[in-house]
């Protein structure tokens, strides 16, 4: 249940909602930024039509169950990105059309939208640009949802080609080998709504745009359209050479008409604040999260991030899967977009563009973001050496696994407490009454266990619990020797090695030996997954 009594105002300022971020766009929504909220509007507002509105938003918000609890504290870190990337001056902007040419090199914005609703944004955020390639993303997303994966993978691939973006080549089936590349998006352009006519599939497709953006603002750039449509020659001599070979589906007969609608696409505007909740639908299954409404399907969602993995940043795609590890689309605006599955949407725009056509600091941005958190596809793996932060993990769930810790010491379960060992729980940690595992050890007169908690984990040996025992007073009081010998061993040691080997009798190979000839079999498994639920 929610208390509207706890100072609602702050922890909605916490969390960073916004107005736009109210399912059903009520004119209050949450949709001022935190500066413009006054204390008096919160107090009085908030109970009488933010909670009516969208009373599981306002609910998550109040009681912090949102995907990055330390909003401020993740934010602070983005910000620092974004003042390093500022500095970066490499890189030249496109120059093949004139609407691309005059962009300015010092433009940087970057916006972020939670699968929650949780958004920032830094710098040029709201200046508009087209999206360009960027839209293949989204064009495969809705081509697959309205007519079925199977359906557009008849005409197109899915396999990265090893080839410039804008090949003349086709697979060994004579088709384009995958959306991301311009023959393939032409294909799958001309396979939405194709047997409408071109207004009516221009608006259609606008329409899918801004419901996956939220609302927020998406345009389309004439200009840019234009300027596209008179430097197509290598597009209509791709088209050209797939007609020879019966890409396109029966219903275009106009390779003008297919053509120009793949033109308008690149020409859509958006700017870094709608392009991230584009890019956060994306990460939320295809549920926009500021509106709750479903826009793609659930297996072309996939689909397309998978897509963008391993073929969405143009020649670089390899280099940027291997080194980033995240799904991502790139275009020659300048823009980016990259998602964190499950748990975010991010965008990216500068103009000043890296020899393979990506955005230069979008590309080092990325880089320092996968440095510092642990949103590689592959972090996650057990046994990891890495010490890249977690913005998603909450203080009280490392908390509530010291409850399955302390029961498998009480049950004397190796098994089980080695597997949470290696799945990163704090040993160290303690109930309320602060009281360990090894304090239960001790009590329980455990000397293999002792042993892997003080040799293995490296548990503070001196803790002590609420009234003020240590583990070598409870190994006392319970009248375990062997156990009471073991610890002071341990405490004999200088303040910086207690938790080193106190003989060879006790080494790490013991503590790690085979605990299946104990005596005492029951086991209490649980299983933590990298979120610390179990």
């Amino acid at each position: 249940m929610v208390h509207l009594c706890l100072a609602p105002e702050e922890v909605l300022r916490a969390t960073r909602m916004r107005q736009s971020e109210s399912p059903d766009h009520t004119p209050f929504s949450l949709t001022m930024t935190h500066t413009q909220i006054t204390e008096n509007f919160l107090r009085i507002l908030i109970p009488q039509r933010c909670v009516a509105c969208s009373l599981e938003l306002v609910s998550q918000a109040l009681q912090n169950n949102l995907v990055i609890p330390s909003w401020h504290t993740f934010v602070d870190q983005i910000r620092i990105f974004y003042q390093e990337c500022a500095e970066i001056r490499d890189g030249s902007v496109a120059t093949y059309i004139p609407q691309l040419a005059r962009q300015s090199p010092d433009q940087w914005g970057v916006s972020i939208c939670t699968v929650d609703g949780q958004r920032v944004s830094f710098g040029d955020s709201k200046k508009p640009f087209c999206v360009q390639s960027v839209s293949k993303a989204f064009n495969y997303a809705i081509a697959a949802s309205d007519l079925g994966a199977d359906y557009v993978h008849s005409y197109v691939g899915e396999e990265p080609s090893g080839r410039l973006f804008n090949d003349i080549c086709l697979d060994s089936r004579k088709k384009p080998h995958n959306p991301m590349v311009n023959s393939g998006a032409i294909i799958v352009t001309s396979l939405i709504k194709n047997t409408s006519n071109m207004a009516d599939r221009f608006d259609y497709v606008i329409t899918q745009y801004r419901k996956i953006a939220g609302g927020e603002y998406i345009g389309f750039n004439n200009a840019t359209f234009l300027s596209e449509r008179a430097t197509a020659d290598r597009n209509y001599a791709l088209s050209y050479y797939m007609k020879e070979n019966k890409c396109f589906p029966p219903e275009t007969t106009s390779l003008t008409d297919a053509l120009d609608f793949y033109f308008q696409l690149c020409s859509i505007e958006g700017n870094c604040e709608s392009l991230s909740v584009m890019a956060a639908t994306l990460a939320n299954g295809g549920v926009c999260p500021i509106t709750n409404e479903k826009c793609i399907d659930s297996n072309p969602c996939r689909d397309v991030l998978s897509l963008m993995y391993s073929c969405g940043m143009y020649d670089a795609s390899g280099q940027f899967s291997f080194s980033v590890g995240l799904p991502a689309k790139s275009g020659v605006s300048g823009v980016m977009i990259v998602v964190v599955p499950n748990v975010m949407g991010i965008a990216l725009w500068s103009p000043a563009l890296d020899g393979m056509g990506n955005s230069c600091r979008g590309v080092a941005f990325c880089k320092k973001l996968i440095a510092k958190f642990n949103f590689h596809n592959y972090d996650c793996l057990l046994h990891t050496t890495s010490n890249k932060v977690d913005p998603r993990r909450r203080d009280h769930r490392e908390r509530e696994c010291i409850v399955p810790a302390l029961y498998v010491a009480r049950s004397r379960d190796m098994v089980a407490l080695r597997r949470l060992y290696m799945q990163g729980v704090d040993l160290s940690a303690s109930d309320y009454d602060k009281r360990t595992p090894l304090h239960v050890a001790a009590s329980e007169g455990d000397l293999t266990m002792l042993k892997f908690l003080v040799n293995v984990a490296k548990v503070d040996i001196t803790a002590q619990d609420r009234w003020g025992r240590s583990p070598l007073d409870d190994a006392r009081f319970f009248k375990h020797q062997n156990c009471v010998q073991f610890l002071e061993k341990a405490l004999s040691r200088p303040e910086g090695n207690r938790s080193q080997s106190v003989s060879s009798e006790d080494s790490e190979e013991e503590a790690n030996a085979d605990y299946s000839e104990r005596s005492d079999p029951p086991r209490a498994v649980f299983t933590i997954d990298s979120m610390g639920n179990y």
